[in-house]
């Protein structure tokens, strides 16, 4: 589940890049400058730049067993607008990347010399002059071509280190559920043992009449279930309160599963049992609201160290209009007068919410 959301988060954010590299396009627009009065041909070239970006697009959000529809519409439109512009040479460019990025090396070489033949055909047919339209293309086409096959490397390391994370984060799952499992078994194990034991010697004692005796066993068996009962609720206690710092760590990669970018900013000072759990709660509850009512896609948690207090600063990149103080809020304030903190917030430009934490000599 992890994974395949840090796979959408990416693809999303590809998806919002995919953009920026469509400005390589004004080495298209260059000769077209130099074209002054041939409306004609500055026509055919703007318009056949309109079935190329559709294209490009569509290879961008392709597999790669469906990559090489959309790169040979790419390559018949950069042939077209060969004929009426050398900045044709960059449509070419983007050909090579995606046939870099998504085919093997082999493929890629072998794809590379066969556009470097079309580019002479081109250059022969159109005649320019030493070989302008060939030499400048097979230059560029390589260079990004490389690009391309760098790309597809680095995304494949990506992938991989992924997984190793995906793969870490389930075996540290089962060591810690391990984990829980021995320690519950440790709480219990001795006690039910000692009970089921005292309660079936209570039992022979009643048979035998030596019903004052089985009374000091009933008695035993009683507190060793309150025993047994307050050392449950100290383990479960261990397990809730995970600190601070993992607490940030958790919220951080929940909100980024959830296509809201994060950054923490500042150091925190060693805090007690009570004023860290709290603080915990507190931004878990902030996190949840982001997650559930914000349109916020970043989100800072900035802790700033006063002489007397600890400045905790919760930032929303979104503006609130509509804002009614609910359970969430109204619970967070009820933790804060527990610490003595204060509480404070703004709805614009950002959404920001400010805890201060009062830091004593035992915080």
């Amino acid at each position: 589940m992890t994974s395949d959301l840090s796979k959408n988060n990416h693809k999303s954010y590809e998806q919002k890049t995919a953009w920026v590299y469509l400005i390589n396009l004004g080495f298209y627009f260059i000769p077209l400058y130099f074209m002054a009065g041939q409306w004609l041909k500055i026509s055919v070239a703007v318009v056949l730049l309109v079935p190329f970006i559709v294209t490009y697009f569509w290879a961008y959000n392709s597999t790669k067993q469906q990559a090489f529809k959309p790169i040979i519409l790419m390559i018949i439109t950069a042939i077209g607008s060969s004929f009426v512009s050398s900045g044709a040479i960059s449509l070419f460019s983007f050909c090579c990347f995606f046939i870099g990025f998504f085919y093997s090396l082999r493929t890629a070489i072998l794809s590379f010399i066969a556009l470097s033949l079309l580019l002479l055909v081109i250059d022969i047919s159109l005649g320019y002059p030493a070989y302008f339209f060939t030499l400048y293309g097979m230059g560029i086409c390589l260079g990004v071509g490389i690009f391309g096959v760098v790309e597809q490397n680095r995304q494949r390391i990506k992938r991989q280190q992924q997984q190793s994370k995906d793969e870490i984060y389930h075996l540290a799952t089962a060591l810690e559920r391990e984990r829980i499992a021995r320690d519950l078994h440790d709480v219990m194990g001795h006690h039910l043992a000692a009970i089921a034991l005292k309660a079936e010697l209570a039992d022979k004692l009643i048979a035998a009449g030596k019903t004052e005796m089985a009374q000091q066993q009933i008695n035993q068996v009683s507190q060793i279930t309150r025993d047994c009962l307050s050392q449950i609720r100290q383990t479960v206690t261990d397990y809730k309160h995970q600190g601070l710092s993992q607490t940030i760590n958790t919220l951080s990669q929940t909100l980024r599963d959830k296509s809201v970018a994060v950054t923490i900013e500042g150091q925190w000072p060693t805090l007690n049992n009570l004023t860290e759990s709290q603080l915990c709660l507190m931004l878990t509850e902030l996190a949840n609201n982001t997650i559930k009512h914000s349109k916020a896609d970043h989100c800072t948690i900035s802790f700033q160290i006063q002489p007397t207090s600890l400045l905790v600063n919760y930032i929303e990149n979104a503006a609130i209009n509509d804002f009614t103080e609910g359970n969430g809020l109204k619970g967070i304030k009820e933790r804060a007068s527990i610490l003595h903190a204060d509480v404070e917030y703004q709805l614009s430009p950002q959404f920001i919410v400010t805890i201060t934490l009062p830091l004593t000599e035992t915080t």
